[in-house]
This record gives C-alpha cells, structure tokens and sequence, in this order.
C-alpha cells in the first residue's frame, strides 16, 4: 500500500511498510537495515539516519539517509545498470593497408 502526501512541490508517494517500520525504530531507539523493493517512494524527513537497502534488478544497495537526499526518490540512488566503457576500436576495416 502506498500513502500519497500532498506538498507544496507536489505529491510524495511512499510506501506505508516503510514509514511503518521507521515509526517502529524510531520508538525502540534502534538504527537496522530497512530492506525494501520501492524504488519510487520519496524521501521524507522521517528517514534521516537511517539505513535502508533499495533492490536495483539484482541485489539490495544499502543508502544511509542524509538530509541532501529529501524529496528524491529511493531508486536514484540504485542505479540499474553500470557502464563498463565503449568497445575498444580495432583496424580490420582500416583503408590503405592492403597487402
């Protein structure tokens, strides 16, 4: 279930699990991992401190929540897919080296 919040910039979508097991650290006192697969949920003031490891595709990339990152969304700093570079060129259709 996602919680729909209506700001000034405009609308914030999180998911409920995790304002809920926030809530629940933040009573207890306690820092531990939030695991989640909402990559759209924004960043809320609430979650400042905190750990919580976005799934990018393949595995959970563990963010500590710094007060820079809200009103971004979780998933940009997940990135899906990582550059290995270009091709490196080869000479097979170089012109003039006929032999």
């Amino acid at each position: 279930m996602m919680i729909i919040m209506q700001s000034t910039a405009g609308k914030l979508v999180v998911a409920y699990h995790i304002l809920r097991k926030i809530e629940k650290l933040n009573m207890k006192g306690v820092k531990e991992t939030i695991v989640t697969w909402s990559r759209a949920s924004t960043i809320t003031p609430i979650m400042i401190g905190h750990r919580i490891a976005v799934h990018n595709g393949r595995k959970h990339k563990p963010l500590k929540i710094t007060e820079r990152m809200v009103g971004h969304k979780l998933g940009e700093f997940a990135p899906t897919h990582t550059f290995k570079g270009h091709s490196k060129k080869d000479n097979k259709g170089a012109k003039g080296k006929k032999k």
